[in-house]
């Protein structure tokens, strides 16, 4: 064996790597879906509350789409870099 080249990963660390990945960006879609319930429904109070379902609805796009490719890069890079 070459001493340079890092051992292969098995199945199991991918196949949990690409479900944790799902799962972020699903529950960032329903984070963004919350907020854009409060913002916009009557649930906290009449004519939606702005100043809590924005923000959250933002959190929540930024979840699902930086946060899986923040995990991809992380995971592809090696630990010596």
């Amino acid at each position: 064996m070459n001493p340079n080249k890092p051992n292969p990963i098995d199945d199991d660390v991918w196949r949990s790597r690409f479900v944790t990945i799902n799962l972020t960006r699903i529950g960032g879609t329903i984070v963004c879906l919350i907020g854009l319930y409060l913002w916009h429904d009557d649930f906290l109070r009449p004519g939606g509350a702005i100043e809590i379902g924005l923000p959250l609805a933002l959190l929540g796009l930024a979840i699902s789409f930086l946060v899986p490719q923040h995990l991809a890069h992380r995971w592809r890079t090696p630990d010596d870099q």
